[in-house]
């Protein structure tokens, strides 16, 4: 008999890889302290690097809006003319603090804007979806993607277990197995906000967005060859590049594009517009460009403005929401619960986190407290302590209604797993980018690790996604197809 579950109380659990929601598509509830437990002990792993996204680097630069977009939200750092400073932080997601920049992996593209409103940080990576839908499954997902518990080494065979066994990873994964999983430096790629987001305007109306920044670079990647050969060569090569392109005045830059949905075209859309493996197609929704970003200064110190920058996807300023994605709503707890611990629970008095515009909290003392307040110390209070305003938020709450629940999002008419790969495979790859993917799998599952019947779940895997990748696959493992 397989053994039950638990929580670190020994409770049974509910489930491993479902957290609980209001209906299928509704938001994650606090109540679930399964998940929040899961998450909470998830971050406290490891001291003091990240958990994930552990090697990075980054730089400062400025955001300025060419167009109007004030019919779609009210967000100060979006109007038409505005500049807003910014810091952006690129990383790999599963090396530690001293992996090599060209190791096959997403990047971390995560932007911080020092806006008249307070933060709005947008944590995105260079592809437009992630592995998994439900935030139970990331502590499982980045430990297949870790060291062993008995050897401490890297095991290729159990990334695969977790990915054949969850079929939703297979566009990701496809795009991890392309040449952009190995870019040629930061410079030359794109990034994305990859959930989509509410944006609601001065008159409550709304909206679903998805940001995608394109760079003006134009996208270079390395074959596997060519990366694998500087990891030993130059395994800083991505932080180096930024470093040195900027201190010579060439400047790397990104156009900002959106996507917006009517926020009632949501309900019926084809794809479930929430779920983080899914993209929303281009000829449904066009890009829409609104602006541009540079990177023009250097961190001073690594350590103080880039190990020590701190972002999150719940530092959201008026006039943009979460959406139910409940990636994102895991999200929104699990980021600013790791900087507490990782950094201290006063994180935001750090220069680099600190806002530019007042702040006016409640909270105070801790440990490293530097920005303090005076008395009252309490809200409500009749001595003139500030106070909230709703006109700020005005126009980001919409009606959820259903039963509690643990369960997956409810099927659209077009929802699976492999259709959007099996589209990227058809429609977007050229026939160099699909010989290619197949000799990354074939190179990557080839590992002395992976076992036989494991072999055989991978090319199963990629059958699912095309005929022709799995046959190539199949051939390059040495499996029946």
């Amino acid at each position: 008999m397989v053994a039950y579950s638990t929580d670190d109380n020994g409770i049974p659990a509910p489930s491993d890889g479902l957290s609980q929601s209001v209906g299928p598509n509704g938001p994650l509830l606090l109540q679930d302290h399964f998940l929040i437990q899961k998450m909470a002990h998830f971050n406290r792993e490891r001291v003091p690097e990240r958990v994930v996204h552990a090697k990075g680097g980054g730089a400062f630069g400025e955001l300025e809006i060419t167009e109007d977009v004030s019919q779609y939200t009210k967000a100060d750092l979006f109007q038409k003319g505005k500049k807003t400073p910014l810091l952006l932080r690129f990383s790999t997601v599963a090396g530690e603090l001293g992996s090599a920049d060209t190791a096959r992996d997403p990047r971390g593209f995560a932007l911080k804007f020092y806006t008249e409103q307070g933060n709005y940080d947008i944590v995105g990576n260079n592809t437009p979806i992630f592995f998994i839908r439900d935030p139970s499954k990331f502590s499982d997902f980045i430990h297949s993607q870790k060291r062993r518990a008995d050897n401490q080494l890297r095991d290729h065979n159990m990334q695969w277990d977790f990915w054949t066994l969850n079929p939703e990873s297979a566009h990701q994964v496809s795009f991890l197995m392309t040449d952009r999983g190995t870019p040629k430096t930061w410079r030359h790629q794109h990034g994305f906000g990859s959930h989509t987001f509410l944006w609601y305007n001065a008159n409550g109306e709304k909206f679903w967005v998805k940001y995608h920044f394109k760079t003006e670079q134009g996208i270079e990647n390395f074959t596997a060859a060519e990366a694998k050969a500087f990891e030993a060569e130059d395994p800083d090569l991505h932080r180096r590049d930024l470093w040195e392109s900027i201190k010579k005045g060439d400047y790397p830059a990104w156009t900002v594009n959106v996507q917006i949905m009517p926020f009632e075209d949501a309900a019926d859309y084809r794809f479930n517009p929430f779920d983080l493996t899914k993209v929303w197609p281009h000829a449904d929704y066009p890009e829409i460009t609104i602006g541009r970003f540079v990177l023009n200064r250097n961190p001073e110190n690594y350590f103080a403005q880039i190990e020590q920058a701190a972002f999150s996807p719940s530092s959201l300023v008026p006039g943009i929401a979460m959406s139910p994605d409940k990636m994102l709503q895991g999200r929104l707890f699990s980021y600013p619960d790791t900087q507490r611990y990782r950094i201290g629970p006063n994180y935001l008095h750090l220069p680099v986190n600190q806002p530019k515009s007042p702040v006016n909290s409640y909270n105070f003392d801790g440990p490293m407290a530097y920005r303090y307040g005076s008395d009252p110390v309490y809200a409500p209070n009749t001595v003139g302590g500030p106070a909230a305003d709703p006109e700020f938020h005005k126009g980001e709450s919409y009606h959820v209604a259903g039963e509690i629940v643990r369960s997956a999002y409810d099927l659209h008419k077009e929802d699976d797993d492999f259709g959007q790969p099996r589209a990227l495979w058809e429609k977007v790859l050229s026939e160099t980018d699909r010989a290619n993917m197949v000799s990354n799998i074939v190179g990557h599952a080839s590992a002395p690790e992976v076992t036989a019947d494991m072999k055989k779940r991978v090319v199963e895997y990629w059958t699912n996604v095309h005929p022709d990748l799995g046959a190539g696959v199949a051939k390059g493992l040495g499996v029946q197809a």
